[in-house]
């Protein structure tokens, strides 16, 4: 971000003053009830993300100006009323009501050659695998998606071998006993990432049951994030499909 900053100045987009003011903040932007992290662009090649969750609308929109100042900007685990007075300041924003996401895209990112693939063992499911998507789909990955292919009818994902071997990475997210993960491993020479979910009857403990059965995977080659954890699978796929 810092050379396209310099670049805009040197091509007399960006003034001088405006120079100045984005140096002062670089390494982060003090708020008082948030600090914005500038320099994560610069240390992680991403900008920083905001967690909706436990935040108010007012809070929310203030990070969000100042992220968009220069990043895209990705909000997850929000909601509808705080898209609608997002969408009033940002045109632009799109609003992905399974992921519960909010996206402003203010710049294009470079689309990365690999793909990545989201399986979901069922339907209830999907929310977790669009989290996903919707983070790998903002930082430039081409991403397809296959929901509803669990193991309690294995022919289902069977009949999508050829779209899991053309992959660079695969995103699996299952909830009850968590198995597909490790049938997808044993299937493909390509790295898994393993979503557990809090889908699932009491005995899955909402989602220690899955977690657990991801982390003793029997084969080898499976990455496993926490419960629900959609944006961290898809910020690690794009980290390794770079």
């Amino acid at each position: 971000m810092l050379k396209k900053v310099l670049k805009n100045f040197k091509n007399g987009k960006i003034s001088e003053k405006e120079l100045l003011q984005y140096l002062k903040f670089l390494p982060f932007r003090d708020l008082d009830f948030a600090k914005i992290d500038h320099h994560r662009t610069l240390r992680r090649g991403l900008p920083e993300v905001i967690l909706g969750q436990g935040k108010t609308k007012e809070q929310i929109i203030k990070i969000v100006r100042e992220i968009a100042k220069y990043d895209n900007v990705l909000i997850t685990r929000t909601n509808e009323p705080v898209f609608n007075e997002i969408k009033k300041i940002y045109k632009e924003s799109e609003y992905n009501e399974l992921a519960r996401t909010i996206v402003i895209r203010k710049n294009k990112s470079r689309v990365k050659r690999g793909k990545i693939l989201v399986l979901t063992a069922g339907t209830s499911d999907i929310a977790i695998a669009e989290e996903a998507a919707v983070t790998a789909e903002l930082f430039g990955n081409k991403v397809e998606k296959i929901y509803d292919v669990g193991i309690a009818g294995i022919h289902r994902l069977f009949a999508n071998l050829d779209k899991i071997s053309k992959s660079s990475v695969i995103i699996v997210v299952a909830g009850m006993e968590g198995a597909l993960p490790s049938v997808v491993a044993g299937l493909t020479d390509k790295p898994i990432i393993a979503v557990p979910t809090s889908i699932g009857y009491g005995a899955s403990f909402k989602g220690i049951a899955p977690l657990l059965t991801m982390l003793n995977s029997c084969s080898p080659g499976v990455a496993v994030v926490n419960i629900d954890n959609g944006f961290g699978a898809g910020y690690l796929a794009n980290m390794i499909n770079k």
